[in-house]
């Protein structure tokens, strides 16, 4: 790992560090902006047939839960493409349910929350960044696409050699 991302990872994840040990304290203060959000997404969610409580403030805890074991992911180096992607999914509900500035009649608070929503697409962007950084190995695709070469070569090494070979029985046989 480079000295980079040594650094860059746990600084990504020490704002779901903070945001996770808050929430948990807050789940109860949190839960009712959150509502505005879980209200809309968990009912479609459990007619799908996912298991998930329909209270806010459990739901909220639960939330700071997966981000602070993926932030751990992340900031350690142990599955960050993956922790990366689990944060992304979870800082757009939270954003939204969060930053609200658009619901804001005050000038100051609507530009405090609309500086705290665009952050947070900062840090999004960055999330995307890091679920796509392979560490300098090759990614899937590259390593897809190069088996499929891989393969056709040795396809056609196969089929030159049993033309070959098929000539050469011919020529016994006359």
């Amino acid at each position: 790992m480079t000295v980079t991302r040594l650094i860059a990872r746990p600084l990504l994840a020490s704002m779901f560090v903070v945001g996770g040990i808050n929430a948990f304290r807050n789940a109860d203060a949190i839960a009712p902006r959150a509502a505005k959000v879980t209200d809309k997404i968990v009912p479609p969610v459990q007619r799908a047939g996912v298991p998930l409580p329909s209270d806010a403030a459990t739901l909220v805890r639960a939330n700071a839960a997966v981000h602070l074991l993926a932030a751990a992911g992340l900031a350690t180096g142990r599955a960050p493409r993956v922790s990366a992607v689990v944060l992304a999914a979870t800082l757009a509900p939270t954003t939204v349910a969060g930053h609200p500035y658009w619901e804001e009649s005050d000038a100051g608070a609507k530009g405090n929350q609309k500086v705290h929503f665009f952050k947070n697409l900062s840090i999004l962007g960055g999330l995307l960044l890091a679920a796509v950084d392979t560490d300098g190995k090759p990614g899937l695709a590259w390593r897809a696409r190069r088996a499929a070469k891989d393969a056709k070569r040795e396809a056609k090494h196969v089929t030159a050699t049993a033309k070959r070979e098929a000539k050469l029985a011919k020529a016994q046989l006359t």
